[in-house]
């Protein structure tokens, strides 16, 4: 007779992996460190594989075996809770717990909105977040880390589905007293003799150089930084210009100094943001709810979302 796999040892086995520890997974769970290691134990038994390599140093790493089977451990437990908290509710809002991703630069414009809303909305839902680039949000997301996120669409892996939320298009961050600040807009081309302060958080590079080199300029990159906030305290400075796409409410620095943002007088390729989520994984009704709810909230982009 062959022995069937139980939720319970997967669900050791993922903590155990996340946690690094059988002790740790342990205290998580709120069962003993000895549940845990006779279950990872049972599992990898019944599999015939080692799934976790146990080194006293550096405590509980995944085998490639375990790589490949957390993926689809994860789906499987995020379904069964699914399965539990809807025959709890049947004909109720969704519940539970979801975590979502989004990337770093949007994040700050979106997220607060949609935690107050979303829990308004259905507060049945315990919603949380995660955030990266877009190649962590994508890893994550084909890893079970997350089930849907808020990216940019570009560079979407295989395996990804999107969907656009709203468009926005790049525009040009100045100080006041910068040549270029006294027009109501700035060509692409007039950017060629002037320093540039580059967000240089992946794809932002590739973007706005592609962009400055469609209408054959190179820019003259001063800094560069990973910091949003960096790049808007260089430019209030002085130091140079920057092209951006998400646009705070207030035209400050950090340190209180005036900006100005100017449009592109070029036509210029609206950029999608986009909601993803892995091409193989049925989503639940708590993603569903949500992807719902950024829809409606962000349909006309951040500007337009709830409070």
């Amino acid at each position: 007779m062959v022995e069937e796999l139980s939720l319970r040892q997967l669900s050791y086995f993922v903590a155990a992996a996340e946690a690094g520890s059988m002790t740790k997974a342990a205290q998580a769970l709120h069962v003993s460190q000895s549940a845990v290691s006779l279950g990872v134990a049972d599992l990898e038994r019944q599999l015939g594989v080692q799934l976790l390599l146990r080194q006293r140093a550096k405590g509980l790493t995944l085998t490639a075996a375990g790589q490949r089977l957390i993926t689809d451990a994860r789906a499987l437990l995020g379904r069964a809770e699914e399965l539990r908290v809807g025959a709890q509710d049947l004909g109720r809002s969704p519940r539970g717990r979801l975590v979502v991703g989004c990337f770093q630069t949007i994040g700050p414009f979106v997220m607060p909105g949609l935690l107050g809303s979303f829990h308004a909305e259905h507060p049945g839902v315990d919603l949380d977040f995660v955030e990266g680039s877009l190649v962590d949000l994508q890893s994550m997301l084909l890893a079970g880390r997350c089930e849907v996120a808020l990216l940019y669409d570009m560079d979407i892996m295989s395996g990804i589905e999107r969907e656009t939320v709203y468009t926005t298009t790049p525009y040009v961050l100045l100080a006041p007293e910068h040549p270029l600040a006294d027009g109501l807009s700035v060509r692409l081309s007039d950017l060629a003799a002037h320093d540039m302060i580059m967000l240089d958080f992946p794809p932002s590079r590739h973007h706005f150089s592609s962009v400055l080199a469609a209408a054959g300029v190179i820019p003259r990159i001063r800094h560069s930084t990973a910091n949003f906030e960096m790049v808007r305290s260089l430019v209030a400075r002085g130091y140079g210009f920057s092209m951006l796409i998400q646009r705070p409410e207030v035209e400050v620095s950090y340190e209180g100094l005036p900006l100005v943002t100017r449009p592109l007088a070029d036509p210029i390729d609206p950029t999608p943001v986009v909601l993803a989520w892995p091409t193989s994984v049925q989503l639940t009704r708590r993603a569903q709810a949500f992807m719902a709810h950024c829809r409606k909230v962000l349909q006309s982009g951040p500007s337009n979302r709830s409070s």
